[in-house]
Parts: C-alpha cells; sequence; structure tokens
C-alpha cells in the first residue's frame, strides 16, 4: 500500500514536471514605450499648462502657453516701422514722377532747338545745354531709383523679421505634435521657463514594446515581421494571451542582464528582441511578459 501510495505521488510529481517544462516560455523581459520628453521653445513665464500625470493628450491639441507679450510688442513695433519706410516709397514715386515730367519737357524743347539750328535760328550751344539738363535729370532719376530699391530692402528684411517673431510666439503655444498620455510633468503654471526646459513626459501607450532576450539557437525561428504569442500574468495560475508583432532584432549579442529570465540558464550571451503588442489598456511600462515564437 506504502508502495502504490509512493509511486502515485511520484507519477504526480512527474506530470506537474513535465507540464512546467512544456508551459515555459521561449523567452521573457519587459514592456516599454517610446517616451518623449517635452519641452519649451519659448522664454518667459508659463501662463497656462493644462495638463496631468495620466492625461491622454490629443495631436495638435493646445494645452498650455508661455507669456508673448514682448514679442506682441516687439511685433507691433516692426509694424509700425514697416508702414513708416513704405510711406517714403510714395514720396520717392512723387519725385521720379517730377523728374520724367522735366526731362519730357526737356526733350520737346531739344526737338525744338534741333529744327531751329537747321535753319539757323538757334546756336549749338542751347542745344548742347539741352542735352546736359536732360543727362542730369536721368542722373538723378537713377540716384532716386536706387533710394527706392534700398527703401524695398529695408522693408523685405522688416517682414523677416515680423515672420521671425510670429514663429517665435506660435512656438510659445504647447502643443503636442503625436498623441500620447502624461507620464510625467516637471512645471507648474506660473512658473518661469526658458528654451529647452522639460515641461512633461509622454508616451503613446496605445502600442506597447516587449523587450525579451533570446539565445542564439532560438534566432533562425525569429523574423521580422512574423507574428507570436505574448502572456503576461492575469493572476497566480492564468495568464492572459496577446498578440504580437516581431519588430526589432539586436544585431549584436549581449550579456544576459541579471533581471531577465532565460529558458536556458546558463547561456551568458542573448539577444535582444522587440515585440510590438497592441495595448487593452491593461499593459503598463515596466510590466513583465513573456513570448513564444
Amino acid at each position: 500500500m506504502n508502495n502504490k501510495y509512493i509511486m502515485l505521488v511520484t507519477l504526480a510529481f512527474a506530470a506537474v514536471a513535465c507540464n512546467n517544462n512544456n508551459d515555459k516560455s521561449d523567452a521573457y523581459g519587459n514592456f516599454e514605450a517610446t517616451e518623449v520628453i517635452v519641452s519649451s521653445q519659448a522664454n518667459g513665464k508659463l501662463l497656462s499648462l493644462n495638463i496631468t500625470e495620466g492625461q491622454v493628450l490629443k495631436a495638435g491639441e493646445i494645452y498650455g502657453f508661455v507669456d508673448t507679450t514682448d514679442l506682441f510688442l516687439k511685433k507691433q513695433q516692426l509694424q509700425a516701422q514697416k508702414e513708416a519706410v513704405s510711406s517714403k516709397i510714395s514720396n520717392i514715386t512723387a519725385q521720379i514722377d517730377v523728374l520724367k515730367q522735366q526731362k519730357q519737357n526737356l526733350e520737346i524743347d531739344k526737338d525744338r532747338i534741333v529744327k531751329m539750328n537747321k535753319d539757323g535760328a538757334a546756336t549749338i550751344k542751347q542745344l548742347d545745354d539741352v542735352i546736359g539738363a536732360i543727362d542730369v535729370i536721368n542722373k538723378q532719376i537713377n540716384s532716386i531709383q536706387t533710394q527706392n530699391n534700398s527703401v524695398f530692402n529695408e522693408i523685405t528684411g522688416i517682414e523677416k523679421q515680423v515672420e521671425q517673431i510670429s514663429t517665435s510666439i506660435q512656438k510659445s503655444y504647447i502643443r503636442d505634435e503625436t498623441a500620447g498620455t502624461v507620464l510625467v510633468k516637471y512645471a507648474e503654471q506660473g512658473e518661469i521657463t526658458a528654451f529647452g526646459k522639460p515641461l512633461y513626459k509622454m508616451a503613446n501607450l496605445n502600442e506597447m514594446i516587449l523587450k525579451v532576450y533570446v539565445s542564439g539557437d532560438q534566432l533562425p525561428k525569429i523574423k521580422i515581421g512574423s507574428k507570436c504569442e505574448v502572456m503576461v500574468d492575469l493572476n497566480q495560475t492564468e495568464n492572459k494571451k496577446y498578440e504580437g508583432i516581431i519588430s526589432w532584432v539586436a544585431d549584436n549579442a549581449e550579456f544576459t542582464p541579471k533581471i531577465i529570465q532565460t529558458k536556458k540558464e546558463r547561456i551568458n550571451l542573448v539577444y535582444a528582441v522587440k515585440v510590438l503588442v497592441k495595448n487593452d489598456g491593461s499593459l503598463k511600462i515596466g510590466m513583465p511578459g513573456e513570448v513564444n515564437f
């Protein structure tokens, strides 16, 4: 009776050990996400920052802004300066019109003197005087036109400064280019910020990255783009399964991280593999996971 009992217990343990070996996953690791630190692109007082840790941000939405009073006043000053410089163009144009009219009158006098000279009623000196006066007016017109070009260049320079300030004002608004979840908030409304100073850290948690480590003999069955089975602990006895896609495989081997279990504990060198997993809200950064290839 005792021998029979011992045999049954031995078989039971053997079955459990067999099941445990069969249930052992191919690789283990932890979930990650691509984290982005959003920094200020302007200097000044942080007038608004309407975010909280854990908040999901939408792409393109404005969530705060830095004081732009100085920039706004500088822009108004430049616009007034542009108007003042533009008024010079009207004066220059009026001067050129007057000189052109004088030139036109001298051209008429020139034609008249040429005819009179043929009839002996005018002298060569009179003709030379008219031609000289026309040359002087041409030089005056060229000189004023040069001033006009200088004014246009000055206006162009002011417009570029206005565009630069407008861009700086736009950068004073805090917005996200991509959607994501706020992980850490570094600044608060009312603080003084500066260009490059971190405001908050965010990550897109809709798709998580499970980074696992595999041995060299596992590499042949791992292909980028192929699907695999991902598991996380549901409770002490059950796992929750997800579908994963292999997105990256390391080119070089590295020593096994201390926190990572491997299929063969005696293996020192392993390869890192990244698996993309759609997040249903249950996956968190740092959560352990398993993979079956």
